[in-house]
């Protein structure tokens, strides 16, 4: 491994990001001159290759962010990319910015999201004698290795747990670089214990920045220079107590995604088709679990800890616990047991991806219907493929008369509240309906099944996936307080189309002051 080059008296290395970008466009000489000049550590730079094979500053594959055309860095010469902008808004060479740092105090970190430019890059550093250090896509970093037995790479690695011995020893890494939000306490350690430093990105906040540097972190890459570098200057003794920051990386988010509506398609093929076996108890005669409830959360449990390594787990079956700051997967195998058990086609797969108390990404299967509905946050919710809006196909709701509106059962008892909502809702002229399911009775909302759904108790395993779907298709979700809350701690839920949200809850919270 390479020295580590910071000023002694540091915590941790300062990484400036794309240069000074804070105070000048980003990968340009001014930005990279005002990094080295304010004492940065790292200044981090994006390369790309251009069609008569120079290498450039830039981070993305298009000109359109930065520059306004659609056209491909690699299909331009370098002739017409120095012709774009002007004064210190221009695209400069590697070899400028190497120049530039020449005798500094500055190490540059050359970045690449791809393995296309690390020859021609490495080539260029090599005929300069720079002294820099490589990071980004690990198929760059085999190349820079192959090529430079003593490079200084720093190993890209965004799981929530320790590189593998084999990747380590392979790449021989000066620092392990992960996105901050996958980093812990536990993770630093081990990478620590390995022999190995910890670097991250991109962390602009200061409550974030205390946090990864109260967790060890050796490096720190910042788009905002001058604020890190005083926050490490301070010292722990000035920090706060700051929260780990709570969320999913956009890779994360997008692997959950698909391993969702995978094991949604497993679990639909699977429930119809397997034999229910032994029917066992649990809490009581009506609280039944067969031998598919058992399968199916094996099996789920299994696929998220081989490809989400360092997730809690918490399921219906088999237990598990959040943690805070961690992701954490939410799961009913099945949902409708009890129907399930006695031949009636009305049972749901439900699996929720959350942190804390934030769902990030939900999926609920019918297996009868051989329906999947799925949503991811702010991206809205789909069913087999298809948007799904709650008012799809049909004109909106605008009063319980004449609706359908669905509960579901505490177990086998009514809860407090519930036989009061039977009857004003009958008043109104709507009609209640008890099906077995509270994860269909909730997401049937979304599909246009019905006006409106109440759940006595919530648990996150049941009802989070669905709620998650029913906000993103459109509908309203409220607690007992009667605020939007898609994972309430305490208490019921709701959900409804929006014309007929307020009417519901009205009724819902008359009952439970009736009742208790």
């Amino acid at each position: 491994m390479g020295a580590l080059r910071r000023a002694p008296e540091r915590l941790a290395c300062v990484t400036a990001h794309r240069g000074d970008s804070e105070k000048y466009r980003e990968n340009t000489l001014a930005a990279i001159e005002s990094a080295r000049d304010a004492g940065a550590d790292f200044v981090e730079v994006d390369v790309r290759v251009t069609a008569d094979g120079q290498v450039v500053l830039l981070h993305d594959a298009s000109l359109l962010r930065l520059w306004g055309r659609d056209e491909l860095v690699s299909a331009q010469t370098y002739a017409q990319l120095a012709g774009l902008g002007s004064g210190t808004d221009t695209i400069p060479l590697l070899s400028e910015a190497l120049e530039l740092l020449r005798g500094s105090g500055s190490t540059l970190l050359i970045d690449m999201d791809e393995a296309a430019p690390a020859a021609a890059a490495a080539a260029v550093v090599q005929a300069t004698g720079a002294d820099v250090a490589w990071c980004g896509h690990i198929d760059a970093m085999r190349t820079i290795r192959s090529v430079d037995g003593d490079a200084r790479i720093w190993l890209p690695w965004n799981r929530r747990v320790a590189p593998p011995r084999e990747l380590l020893n392979e790449l021989r890494p000066e620092f392990v670089n992960s996105e901050y939000v996958v980093l812990s306490e536990g993770m630093v350690e081990a990478i620590h214990d390995a022999g190995y430093r910890v670097s991250c990105w991109t962390v602009d906040d200061e409550a974030d920045m205390q946090w990864v540097l109260r967790l060890g972190a050796d490096a720190v890459t910042t788009n905002r220079l001058g604020l890190l570098q005083r926050t490490v200057d301070a010292g722990p003794g000035a920090w706060d107590a700051p929260e780990p920051p709570g969320r999913l990386t956009g890779e994360e988010l997008f692997e959950a995604h698909l391993t969702m509506r995978e094991l949604a398609e497993w679990a639909v093929d699977f429930t119809r088709t397997a034999e229910r076996g032994t029917i066992s108890t649990k809490a009581n005669e009506a609280d039944l679990v067969t031998a598919v409830d058992l399968a199916v959360e094996r099996h789920v449990r299994e696929v998220v800890e081989a490809r989400f390594p360092g997730h809690a787990f918490v399921g219906e079956e088999y237990g598990g616990a959040a943690v805070k700051g961690v992701p954490c997967w939410y799961l009913d195998p099945v949902d409708g047991t009890t129907n399930l058990a006695n031949g009636v086609p009305w049972t749901a797969f439900s699996l929720a991806l959350a942190v804390d108390r934030t769902p990030y990404a939900a999926v609920v299967a019918d297996p009868w219907r051989g329906e999947i509905l799925e949503a991811v946050a702010g991206h809205g919710a789909r069913r087999d493929g298809a948007e799904l809006r709650i008012d799809q196909g049909r004109e909106p709701f605008t009063s319980l008369a004449g609706a359908v509106v669905l509960t579901e059962l505490a177990q086998h008892l009514p809860w407090p509240g519930m036989l009061s909502l039977l009857e004003q809702a009958g008043r109104r002229h709507a009609t209640l309906r008890i099906m077995g399911s509270g994860t269909l009775t909730l997401a049937g909302i979304a599909a246009g099944r019905g006006a409106g759904a109440v759940i006595g108790s919530f648990g996150p395993m049941d009802h989070l996936a669905a709620a998650l779907i029913v906000r993103e298709a459109g509908g309203v979700v409220l607690d007992e307080d009667g605020n939007e809350n898609l994972f309430p701690a305490q208490g019921g839920i709701l959900a409804a189309a929006p014309g007929v949200a307020e009417e519901l809850y009205t009724l819902w919270r008359a009952g439970i002051r009736n009742e208790t």
